[in-house]
């Protein structure tokens, strides 16, 4: 596929297209909204089961041919073919916007109706990065500098080490901090829990004056491979520069720190963040037949850390997104409501693309049925997770007893996804995949994150489950309810 032209290309088709009608919702319905709500809270619970039971052969239908028929392998192929063509995509690269023209001009070809939307993002940039333990033996450190971090002086930063297992640990030495590079050798207790460290640990460091952090990455398994990821530094505390290293430099420098060893570190980071950059989020539609202001959407996010080939996270994410619409398509199926997919932007950076996409069609919140994001893997699905009022639960509790050719009928709570989250606090049902994902967070951001992560087979079974809960949602008679 060729890709001629640059950013300006994107900014000249973005104008364009911006001032047709289908770009934004421009006509919100609350009224007819509110009353398909209420028709549906009134509705039996066995009227809508059999509602639903009647997609039996619609799904069926999308089922065989995601994962036997001619779309077997099909999001696996443009996966592999976008990650080998693009590789990696952090939030304000040239990458990213290449990204984001490949996928334009690649789902239009597939016959969606494609458009993008502007949005200006973080652009930060990792420069050149080393550490070298000096004392008590020479030894080269595997390091990824942090997201946001601070670069050290050019000729970097040289100073004698503090290891710490925790936050609590670094309060009570506090006075042996000042002037330190401080070690966090935290232990792995899940990614919700652990990633803080990661998150606030420079800054914490910074408060007892450590000049510099250098934390174990956040995994359960470790090959010698540091993670990256995004760090927060709180306001009014000295930013200084923070990196991951491997789980087993973090225990080797422990060891050492317990034996009552010195250890001295050299670190030098030439990371720096630049003024936001103009992107877009990217997004594709198959129009509603009845209510095409009404809206069902499936999401992932193009962005990736600028290690590997985000091809995990979130290529498979993006791409069953994009699947699911073509799925439908190849059927000839078109659906009481508009099935829309959108490509995030900035995601890694804190959901920041799909904030600015809130803020701009929250004024329709009433008219989005349904938001699903697909952010953990593309592995075995093992349920759909749903978040919504409980006469919405008992609605997709229906829904995904369609997906039993693929084993996969059950729902779970807590939906959840970082660039959903605006819409979900706002009362929108939302819907995550969940996947067999213990693998997931070995790979997590790291140079291992490649299609050799990725299988076909799994994906056709979450393309699968994808496109039929998208489609059945957008074509039921009524709308998802959800508390009024």
């Amino acid at each position: 596929m060729a890709h001629e032209g640059g950013p300006p290309f994107l900014v000249s088709l973005f104008m364009f297209l911006f001032m047709l009608p289908s770009v934004c919702d421009c006509h919100p319905h609350p009224a007819g909204s509110m009353r398909s709500m209420a028709n549906h809270t009134a509705r039996k619970v066995s009227d809508i089961a059999a509602e639903v039971a009647g997609y039996t052969d619609v799904a069926k239908k999308i089922i065989d041919l995601a994962v036997f028929g001619a779309a077997q392998n099909r999001s696996y192929r443009r996966l592999a073919d976008f990650t080998d063509t693009i590789g990696n995509r952090v939030s304000g690269s040239q990458n990213l916007e290449m990204a984001i023209k490949y996928m334009y001009n690649a789902m239009t070809q597939d016959g969606l109706d494609v458009h993008l939307e502007p949005v200006k993002i973080p652009h930060w940039v990792r420069g050149k990065e080393s550490a070298e333990m000096i004392a008590p033996r020479s030894k080269s450190l595997a390091i990824l500098g942090l997201g946001s971090s601070v670069g050290t002086p050019p000729e970097g930063v040289e100073a004698e080490v503090l290891v710490v297992q925790s936050f609590d640990e670094l309060k009570r030495r506090a006075s042996e901090a000042i002037g330190k590079i401080v070690v966090f050798n935290q232990p792995f207790v899940s990614y919700g829990v652990t990633v803080a460290y990661r998150a606030y640990g420079a800054s914490e460091a910074a408060k007892v004056g450590a000049v510099a952090t250098l934390i174990r990455s956040i995994t359960p398994f470790s090959i010698n491979s540091p993670h990256t990821g995004l760090q927060d530094y709180q306001d009014g505390v000295k930013r200084i520069p923070s990196a991951c290293i491997t789980v087993e430099d973090a225990e080797l420098m422990w060891r050492m720190a317990q034996r009552g060893q010195r250890i001295v570190i050299r670190l030098t980071m030439g990371a720096k963040t630049l003024p936001d950059a103009d992107s877009f989020n990217t997004v594709a539609e198959i129009p509603g037949w009845e209510h095409p202001e009404q809206v069902v959407l499936l999401s992932g996010h193009l962005d990736s850390w600028d290690v590997g080939q985000g091809a995990m996270d979130d290529g498979g994410g993006a791409m069953i997104s994009w699947e699911a619409l073509s799925l439908i398509k190849d059927l000839g199926l078109r659906p009481r409501r508009t099935l829309r997919t959108v490509l995030w932007t900035a995601e890694e950076q804190g959901g920041v693309g799909a904030q600015q996409y809130f803020d701009l069609h929250k004024v329709n919140m009433s008219n989005f049925d349904l938001v699903m994001e697909s952010d953990l893997g593309t592995f075995t699905p093992v349920a759909l997770q749903f978040t919504g009022s409980v006469a919405a639960q008992k609605v997709m509790a229906e829904v995904v007893k369609l997906l039993a050719p693929i084993n996969t009928t059950k729902l779970e709570a807590n939906g959840e996804g970082t660039d959903i989250s605006p819409w979900l606090k706002a009362g929108v049902p939302g819907a995550s995949l969940h996947v067999a994902d213990s693998r997931y967070f070995w790979f997590h951001h790291t140079e291992g994150d490649t299609m050799t992560v990725q299988d076909p087979q799994e994906m056709n079974l979450c393309s699968a489950l994808w496109a039929v809960v998208a489609y059945v949602v957008a074509d039921l008679q009524d709308m998802l309810p959800r508390v009024i």
